[in-house]
């Protein structure tokens, strides 16, 4: 399996951090400890923002295609 193939339990997972509320705060907000938290442990710790950044090709802090 490719780095770039998506399969359905990524989508499942990235689905779980597009509702998180933490997660969901850092990408509307772009600052503040829920930024902090997010950008510290969504490489590293978290399945569910790794999934995100494969599903979507960004990371679970940064803001969405329109804006938010």
């Amino acid at each position: 399996m490719s780095k770039m193939d998506i399969t359905a339990m990524d989508r499942v997972l990235a689905r779980v951090c597009e509702t998180c509320p933490v997660c969901r705060t850092a990408r509307n907000n772009q600052r503040g400890i829920a930024w902090h938290f997010v950008k510290g442990v969504e490489a590293g710790v978290c399945p569910f923002c790794r999934a995100y950044e494969r599903v979507h090709g960004r990371k679970a802090h940064e803001p969405g295609r329109d804006g938010k």
